[in-house]
């Protein structure tokens, strides 16, 4: 192996005088989803379990919260919670294939159980190879990247980035996030023996470019129950999906979305030691650039989120047992009924972190909701509404905040609930992130920025006909720092 990188700075050496004291009264800024100290992320980056630990990389930006030249930042953690800031793993290589920025990728262990990460170099897109010897610390390139230098011979793609590998067998197989001219977004498949010399097979899977969009991005494919599930980033949303798998041929079956909302994007999963597949999101910003380089920071990451397989094939989505260890104190809410007369006020519930559990007996015919992040007198709030006519959870931030240069909207997708279920909801709020999961297989993530301080408040509220709330609990959640 060739071009040792040196232990690049961590994110949080040499912060610009009086940029901590800023970030630290920041209001918007979450304190347990995992970010860097400061400045830009994006994509979630070859998230692996390694002789004990949580490995979490990312796309960083170490100069400011701009989208700038691409590198790996790095974190570890022992139980998903509480994370180490590591030095950087992968700088670009002035004058070397990914000069221009080290693009999102993964990560394995070697058949010398060397843990490597594979990722694209730009510009052009390539792809290359990483390796370390010292327990994840530094990594040093391969001397022959790239390994995949150009795209197949006769296909007129776009793009050619963001590969995933695993192994079968003997033999290693990747795929390539890309999209064929005319027909839609695809998934290229390779194979190799060494992780080194690659030779290609053809499409693990094609969409259809009208609905599934002409760029397939941070493509992940893995077993999952009885079926595999292929996860592709295309129109701003997270596709899945999942079918069968065999002779090396990927037939879908079931196609859905992760999250109904629009600032997760980027999805990679990993493999957890107790055999759970864990994913890892981009929160993306919902605010305007100047206001991000302004702040200092942008961009966080999901909650490790545990995907399971129904029996009708669609993905069941879960937050991390983990995370409970960071609940502190809460205050317990039973059989509570809400009239569409008035919004019910939970007085004993302020803040804006905090976590919501809630069972609801819903009425045919009615809308519930719970109002978080609501001012005294509601003049921000954001609404976390389920609609038994349509079938349908969403998160309305058309009132998130008074800030005039937002752009809010009601964002949502399916949840029907078979007679007699109760809705059940889990809802995180960390300062500007709302992120809600229903009966386990439903999900909406926003970003809210309210302007003003009492904008901590909780309210029921329902229309159509009134609600039982059976059981409500409200934690306060403890901030995680890296």
């Amino acid at each position: 192996m060739a071009d040792r990188q040196k232990p690049a700075h961590r994110p949080h050496d040499d912060l610009p005088e009086g940029l901590a004291e800023q970030l630290a009264s920041d209001r918007h800024r979450p304190q347990y989803h995992f970010l860097p100290p400061a400045n830009w992320m994006n994509d979630p980056n070859g998230p692996i379990y390694f002789e004990g630990r949580y490995h979490l990389f990312y796309q960083y930006h170490p100069d400011d919260a701009s989208a700038g030249t691409k590198h790996w930042g790095h974190a570890a953690s022992e139980d998903l919670v509480h994370w180490d800031d590591l030095p950087i793993a992968l700088s670009p290589t002035p004058g070397g294939p990914d000069a221009d920025g080290c693009y999102t990728g993964c990560a394995v262990v070697d058949d010398d159980g060397l843990p490597t990460l594979v990722y694209t170099g730009v510009r052009p897109e390539v792809q290359c190879l990483a390796q370390s010897t010292d327990g994840m610390v530094t990594w040093q390139k391969h001397p022959g990247n790239p390994v995949i230098g150009e795209p197949p011979p006769g296909l007129e793609v776009v793009g050619f980035r963001d590969p995933c590998v695993w192994k079968e067998g003997e033999t290693w197989f990747q795929i390539i996030g890309s999209g064929i001219k005319g027909v839609g977004g695809a998934a290229l498949l390779y194979r190799s023996a060494d992780l080194l010399h690659w030779e290609y097979m053809r499409p693990l899977c094609v969409g259809e470019e009208q609905r599934t969009g002409t760029m397939w991005e941070c493509p992940d494919f893995f077993e999952l129950g009885d079926r595999h599930v292929l996860l592709v980033s295309a129109l701003g949303k997270n596709l899945y999906f999942s079918g069968t798998y065999s002779d090396h041929e990927f037939r879908p079956e079931v196609e859905g979305l992760i999250d109904f909302g629009s600032s997760f994007y980027a999805g990679k999963t990993m493999l957890a030691p107790d055999g759970r597949r864990i994913l890892w999101g981009w929160l993306r910003e919902e605010r305007s650039r100047e206001a991000q380089i302004e702040a200092g920071w942008s961009g966080a990451m999901s909650l490790p989120l545990v995907l399971s397989m129904r029996t009708d094939g669609t993905l069941g989505i879960e937050p991390a047992a983990e995370l409970t260890a960071l609940r502190a104190e809460h205050a317990g809410h039973p059989d509570l009924v809400v009239s569409p007369t008035a919004d019910l006020v939970l007085e004993d519930v302020v803040g804006d972190c905090l976590e919501i559990v809630a069972e609801v007996a819903v009425r045919p015919g009615a809308e519930f909701g719970i109002k978080v992040r609501r001012s005294l007198e509601g003049e921000e709030e954001t609404v976390v509404l389920y609609d038994s006519r349509k079938g349908r959870i969403s998160l309305d931030t058309g009132s998130a905040s008074l800030d005039p240069d937002l752009s809010p909207s009601a964002q949502g997708g399916p949840l029907e609930l078979a007679e007699g279920e109760p809705l059940r909801l889990r809802i995180f709020l960390d300062r500007s992130i709302v992120g809600v999961f229903a009966n386990g297989r439903a999900c909406v993530t926003r970003r809210m920025y309210p302007t003003r301080a009492d904008s901590l408040g909780i309210a029921l509220t329902v229309r159509g006909a009134s609600a039982t709330v059976t059981s409500l609990d409200a934690c306060r959640r403890a901030s995680c720092p890296t």
